[in-house]
């Protein structure tokens, strides 16, 4: 959001999908624990596409509020979070790649959290870290519905793995690719006060 975007507040269309996310990852780690693991994987896929929906629906409808960037980012680190525990415990990963995925996560949200306490500027998220992020997105569902024994799920465990090793693969590089922009994000947020 720009300085001349004007904040649509609380109740949009975004932020009501993000509540959706927020709901539905309880019942996604209810069915994986009841070892639903074919229903939790189709739900983990939907509500890693709400992230996708909502993010449309903001630009579209000229519904970016400053909620919404707050309250978005939370659900899909929780999402994250949750998706790897949950397929991690399953056995349907090993936990070196849970491990590096979530090692990903936590170094970026302490960043985050860091430059914003700083008062560095926002920093656009790079397309390789959206590219890596959306490979993960897909491979975890998939790694969900391909623990199993039948021919089939052979096949996709090891599409799931080739979007796996891409995911995080792009996700690390990307993590590198934002020490330029942190740096220049903090040295214009601190001539600003």
């Amino acid at each position: 959001m720009n300085s001349q975007e004007r904040d649509a507040g609380l109740w949009t269309w975004p932020n009501l999908v993000t509540a959706i996310r927020f709901l539905l990852i309880p019942i996604f780690v209810v069915l994986a624990v009841m070892h639903h693991n074919a229903a939790a994987a189709w739900l983990l896929g939907f509500i890693g596409a709400t992230d996708w929906i909502d993010g449309q629906l903001a630009r579209r409808l000229g519904q970016v509020s400053t909620i919404g960037k707050i309250i978005d980012p939370v659900a899909d680190r929780i999402l994250v979070v949750t998706a790897v525990i949950v397929t991690v415990w399953a056995g349907a990963v090993p936990l070196w790649f849970g491990a590096l995925t979530l090692g990903r996560e936590v170094l970026i949200s302490i960043t985050v959290v860091t430059l914003a306490s700083l008062g560095a500027k926002r920093i656009d998220v790079l397309f390789i870290g959206k590219a890596g992020a959306m490979a993960l997105m897909f491979a975890y569902p998939m790694f969900l519905l391909a623990y199993g024994p039948q021919g089939w799920q052979h096949l996709l465990r090891d599409l799931a793995w080739l979007l796996g090793i891409a995911g995080l693969l792009l996700s690390w590089v990307a993590l590198g690719a934002y020490v330029k922009p942190a740096r220049l994000a903090l040295a214009q947020g601190r001539q600003r006060t």
